[in-house]
């Protein structure tokens, strides 16, 4: 991937036209505002959890009894287990607990054949990964910066503790949802051909075993599901009442709120405008899809959005439909300028229209890694359409900033949006 960059918006500036605006009801405070992000990060992660359950008991049951339909049962388990987590993405890049946390549960792109089996186009080596072909489902044995490892038991702590970012390469992606999705789907071979990855329930039989080390394949796939459980219970108990997280957040509520702005402008601008979706489109390569071996990047981006919309409305719909919801950023804002709250609400909404007409191309016309294909004007644009919005929506952010005169801000960039030519050096 190509290395972010950190954009710099600096609060304070005078803000041309302004207009006088409501006044602010007397509960809708800094402190107030804080605790409600924090009410939602913590209903967001218990959903991540109970969802990542939820997987890991279908996972459990494919793996008592393989068949084609307890894969499907496992699949469509992950597939809802990123309706939430995708929407706390808005909690990374501000709150450092969170993000010195993400890269255990949502690392990617991944090098899979570090895990198992990989087509022979997928090649034998790498420049940057002596383990790039290790293939661990294989080899009880691998060698880890010229060491003997002994990988006979594939347990939660193997994967966590040694496996992951092996040899300190970031592409070393061992554990969590994409780790999993690699598993359940095998790779996706189509190119921005049509078709997601195809891999057989027979990966996981021991009676009727395909591609060898079944049994060694199931026990990955159970040990990396139960870690993505403690991982989140983990996350969870950060954001509770005396919880890390929440602690550190509430204790200063001016960088509260600056925490929460960084973390809607960095996920709008540089990592989801920027690294997850104008860089593959630059290249037109699947390969910078995010959830590219089972073709659900266009929900993870929609659910990002839909994310980065909740934190300024101070609201979250959970899966079981009840709603969170407080003193909002949208209300402080609308108290000093009411026509910026209108605007970024608008802006924010324009975007997640976007995503949403992605989505359901994605659904009826062709996934996204064929939307990003070379020559394909019709899908290029749908995925512009929705990165134009980012964009948009993030300068109404940074003005946001600017009005509740917090403390300097970093965006993270991305060269992708700022210096195009630096991806094809």
């Amino acid at each position: 991937m190509i290395a972010l960059r950190t954009t710099t918006f600096l609060a304070g500036m005078a803000l041309a036209g302004a207009v006088s605006a409501p006044a602010l009801a007397a509960d809708v405070t800094p402190e107030a505002v804080v605790k409600t992000y924090a009410d939602i990060a913590l209903a967001k992660y218990e959903d991540s959890l109970a969802t990542a359950k939820a997987l890991d008991e279908a996972v459990d049951a494919f793996i008592e009894a393989p068949s084609a339909d307890a894969l499907q049962a496992a699949k469509d388990a992950w597939l809802a287990s990123r309706v939430p987590y995708q929407q706390t993405e808005a909690y990374r890049f501000g709150n450092a607990i969170v993000d010195d946390w993400e890269g255990r549960v949502n690392a990617w792109p991944l090098d899979e054949g570090l895990i198992d089996y990989v087509d022979a186009s997928y090649g034998v080596e790498s420049d940057e990964n002596s383990l790039y072909t290790a293939n661990v489902i294989a080899n009880p044995t691998i060698v880890i910066n010229g060491e003997e490892v002994d990988a006979s038991a594939i347990t939660p702590e193997f994967l966590s503790g040694t496996l992951q970012e092996a040899g300190d390469i970031e592409a070393n992606v061992a554990t969590g949802y994409h780790a999993i999705e690699f598993l359940l789907w095998g790779q996706d071979l189509n190119g921005t051909g049509e078709g997601a990855g195809n891999r057989s329930w027979t990966d996981f039989s021991t009676s009727e075993c395909t591609n060898g080390n079944c049994d060694r394949r199931a026990e990955y796939l159970a040990a990396a599901s139960d870690l993505l459980v403690s991982d989140l219970e983990e996350m969870v108990a950060n954001w509770k009442e005396g919880g890390d997280a929440r602690a550190e957040l509430t204790a200063d509520p001016a960088a509260g709120l600056s925490a929460m702005l960084t973390g809607m402008g960095s996920l709008s601008y540089g990592e989801l405008a920027g690294e997850r979706m104008k860089l593959g489109l630059l290249l037109h390569d699947p390969e910078e899809e995010h959830d590219c071996f089972s073709d659900n990047t266009d929900k993870s981006h929609l659910y990002d959005a839909v994310g980065i919309q909740n934190v300024y409305l101070g609201s979250y719909k959970r899966v079981d439909g009840s709603v969170v919801s407080g003193p909002s950023l949208a209300e402080l804002v609308a108290a000093k300028d009411a026509d910026l709250d209108a605007e970024l609400k608008a802006k924010l909404q324009t975007t997640i229209d976007a995503m949403t007409v992605m989505s359901q191309r994605a659904d009826t016309v062709e996934s996204y890694d064929q939307m990003i294909g070379e020559g394909n004007e019709e899908g290029n644009a749908v995925v512009q359409a929705a990165i134009d919005g980012l964009v948009d929506q993030t300068r109404s952010i940074e003005r946001a900033v600017a009005l509740l005169e917090l403390d300097a801000i970093e965006f993270e960039g991305s060269d992708s949006l700022d210096d195009p030519g630096a991806v094809f050096q």
